[in-house]
């Protein structure tokens, strides 16, 4: 099984923040405003899933 990763679907993120605050690395940013980028730390925790209003946050996983 491969590692899991937080991706944001950037094109209907609304750069709202939470997922930057309950991310328990600090890997997620809110670039210029405009949307969430996850960083290389991610583990995959889901956390920032949950806690997306705008439900565009999604676990993918990469091939081993």
């Amino acid at each position: 099984m491969g590692k899991k990763r937080a991706v944001v679907d950037q094109r209907l993120c609304v750069a709202c923040g939470c997922c930057v605050k309950v991310c328990p690395l600090q890997t997620i940013v809110v670039q210029q405003g405009l949307f969430a980028v996850v960083g290389d730390k991610c583990v995959g925790c889901g956390k920032c899933v949950k806690e997306c209003p705008a439900s565009v946050i999604q676990l993918e996983v990469s091939e081993p």
